[in-house]
């Protein structure tokens, strides 16, 4: 690391003048060249993984040979800027001489094409001077476990165990005989895009939500064009004009919570998931990027932790994504099938499908019948993650 401060790292390459521990330190994000706190760093101090912290001038002063990592970690990547170029010139030296075993780690956690930005580091790699073999990428998106120098980490589980770690989970248990009936469904959508809007009109004239517990905030707005649904609305029967009329009566909302406390991973409405049935999650992503790739973020862990069943609006393969990570996906209960549908518009029509047969059965039946699933889902979760480092610890030193 570049620096540390107060015991803390300070994010390499950033510029923001900001100390650990105060509300500036969280606001990395904003600011060029929008690199953030090693996020790896905090959950190896979580789960007891060893690691240990050196600055950039005692490794470039020093002639130890043994692997070391220069990690980077991207709040967002922007294809405009020269992330070798930014590198202290001492670091690139050394990545240039090729004799002191150092890489460059780079860390998104986000869900963006991994080829697209390996692509882009690649140039920027020879436009240096440097050859492409100097850095490894570590990717949110699944597809990056596929792609030379490489490799996927679902970091937002480890995120999610962290920030909601003061809440502790509700055991979960069967419904007895004589309890109220829970509602049927509970979906939550804390910012606008076109496809999550087309999936909540289609849901509500299908009267899917009319005993569900939702929210859709058309307020928080990232700037998503309708012309990038990756959902062919005329297909389904979707109007750009029902979208229009549906975000006009919005936002909707079922709590008191602000815009800002729905995306604090700390916050937690327990009533949500004590008294309906099961979530339908709308994820970050329902093509991620046009990567083939899928990207699971705390959406789909809050339901895993809190012990709630869940079918997923998401990229092909995000099912089995989970079942990789030792997950149960209430086979036995749901249809998920979906999750095997490449096509984007007729993954969806085939997650509309499951939701309605799901609508028919009786929702406290419903949700025991998924009980065991819930339970083995909610110990993984809450077990260390010590094992997940590791595993990407070999894939980065055992190559």
């Amino acid at each position: 690391m570049d620096r540390i401060v107060r015991g803390r790292a300070y994010p390499n390459l950033a510029l923001h003048p900001a100390e650990p521990y105060t509300s500036a330190w969280r606001e990395f994000v904003n600011h060029y060249p929008y690199t953030v706190p090693a996020e790896l760093i905090n959950h190896c101090e979580t789960h007891k993984y060893p690691f240990e912290l050196t600055t950039t001038t005692e490794y470039v002063h020093s002639t130890d040979t043994q692997r070391h990592w220069y990690p980077v970690q991207f709040g967002w990547f922007d294809f405009e800027l020269d992330y070798i170029l930014l590198l202290p010139p001492e670091v690139r030296s050394v990545l240039a001489d090729n004799s002191r075993n150092l890489k460059i780690l780079f860390y998104y956690h986000e869900g963006d094409n991994p080829l697209h930005i390996k692509n882009r580091l690649d140039r920027l790699c020879e436009q240096n001077g440097l050859a492409s073999n100097v850095y490894r990428l570590v990717s949110g998106n699944t597809a990056a476990a596929d792609i030379e120098q490489c490799s996927h980490f679902c970091d937002h589980e480890l995120l999610y165990y962290t920030r909601n770690s003061p809440i502790p989970a509700k055991p979960v248990e069967f419904l007895k005989t004589g309890v109220p009936m829970r509602s049927s469904f509970l979906l939550l959508s804390r910012s606008h895009k076109w496809w999550r809007a087309a999936v909540v009109t289609d849901l509500q004239r299908q009267r899917l939500l009319d005993s569900a517990v939702w929210s859709y905030n058309t307020v928080v707005d990232i700037g998503d064009r309708i012309e990038d649904c990756p959902i062919q609305l005329d297909t389904v029967g979707i109007t750009p004009s029902e979208l229009t009329a549906f975000l006009q009566r919005g936002p909707y909302r079922c709590d008191d919570l602000t815009a800002a406390a729905h995306n604090d991973h700390s916050q937690h409405v327990a009533a949500h998931y004590e008294f309906t049935a099961l979530s339908i999650i709308l994820e970050t992503h329902f093509d991620a990027d046009g990567s083939d790739g899928a990207f699971l973020t705390e959406k789909t862990f809050k339901c895993i932790k809190h012990g709630h069943p869940f079918v997923l609006f998401a990229p092909a393969g995000s099912l089995a994504s989970l079942r990789s990570m030792g997950y149960r996906c209430f086979d036995s209960a749901i249809d998920t099938s979906y999750d095997r549908i490449v096509d984007n518009t007729e993954r969806y029509l085939a997650v509309i499908r499951t939701i309605r047969q799901l609508a028919l059965a009786e929702p406290n039946a419903l949700y025991n019948s998924c009980v065991e699933d819930l339970q083995h889902n909610q110990a993984l979760f809450l077990a260390t993650k010590w094992s997940r480092l590791n595993s990407l610890y070999e894939r980065l030193h055992n190559e």
